[in-house]
């Protein structure tokens, strides 16, 4: 580590509360376990999960850094003594369980994939938790096939513009909901067969139009509240309704019997508190089936604006208001 500062910037939450809690701090710059590489970050993605670790509702799993940020970009400076994939200089793309809002952050060497040669080293910090989350939620838990259909609530975010474009490159239909006429554009360029402005439309009248009345085969949601009913009447017999949010409220009142007629399954995860083991098979998993479309280009991270470390508050700001389509970076080392 004789090529790194002692000391660097990072991002730190000095209480629970708004972006104003957002301050830089001065901290020692961290070691590489023996499996974990030192990655000297070009970019950091934000999450809606940064928000609510600022809120205070989404602490850290025991053992990972307190500081924000959930997938980053960079270039390796260091390896622990076991590490056997990358070696310094290699420029990578990681998933974290925290840390990113930082000018360095450690990260286990499974956990890392090396940067795509159609995506510059800044815009790949846009790939790794939404590419992980798409997969392992609407691929393995919600078992989606070539042919069937797909419902992507929130298809202008940064996880919407990812699930929309892998899904449709893997062969599926896809319907997704957006809040503004520009917005659903977006969507359809990115490969949605239908983009359907909540604001005006009725999505489980549209995707039965859409669907000849069958519904709708996997249902991608992060904003439950009462569309957790309505998904479940959207849904095609033997569908599977998947969640990863709940930004309407995780508590409702439900008529489950169509889950038992329609033979539904309601599901969902999270993805931060996994396993080392459990997230490296993710991240095989991901190099297989998804970094060849990034590679060709068929996938693009979608970047909506980057902002200076020192303003991650600002950021913040962008993403609480949902105006953005697509990710909002961090970037270090600007001011």
């Amino acid at each position: 580590m004789a090529s790194t500062p002692d000391m660097m910037t990072r991002i730190a939450i000095t209480e629970p509360g708004g972006p104003e809690k957002l301050r830089p701090e001065e901290v020692p710059v961290p070691e590489p376990a023996a499996d974990e590489v030192l990655v000297k970050i070009a970019a950091a993605g934000l999450n809606r999960g940064d928000i609510v670790q600022r809120q205070g509702f989404y602490p850290p799993p025991p053992g990972a850094s307190d500081t924000p940020g959930l997938e980053v970009s960079g270039t390796v400076v260091a390896t622990g003594a076991n590490v056997t994939r990358w070696k310094e200089g290699d420029e990578v793309c990681a998933l974290l369980a925290g840390g990113g809002y930082a000018d360095y952050c450690t990260v286990h060497e499974a956990h890392c994939l090396p940067v795509p040669e159609s995506v510059s080293l800044i815009d790949a910090a846009a790939l790794p938790e939404v590419y992980f989350t798409v997969w392992t939620n609407v691929f393995q838990r919600g078992g989606l096939k070539a042919g069937e259909t797909l419902l992507i609530h929130g298809g202008a975010s940064g996880i919407g513009t990812a699930a929309i474009q892998l899904a449709s490159a893997l062969g599926a239909r896809v319907f997704a909901t957006a809040g503004s006429e520009e917005k659903c554009r977006v969507c359809q360029t990115l490969g949605a067969e239908r983009a359907i402005n909540y604001r005006d439309e009725d999505f489980v009248l549209v995707t039965n139009e859409l669907t000849e009345g069958r519904g709708v085969d996997v249902i991608f949601d992060m904003v439950g509240g009462d569309y957790v009913q309505r998904n479940i009447s959207a849904a095609a017999r033997d569908g599977r309704i998947v969640n990863i949010a709940y930004q309407l409220g995780s508590k409702v009142e439900l008529n489950l019997l169509p889950v038992m007629l329609k033979r539904l399954t309601l599901t969902g995860s999270t993805l931060r508190a996994r396993s080392v083991a459990e997230k490296a098979a993710l991240a095989e998993e991901v190099k297989t089936h998804v970094w060849p479309y990034i590679e060709t280009g068929r996938i693009k991270p979608v970047v909506h604006a980057t902002y200076p470390l020192f303003h991650a508050g600002d950021a913040h700001k962008l993403m609480e208001s949902s105006a953005h389509v697509g990710k909002i970076l961090l970037l270090p080392e600007t001011e």
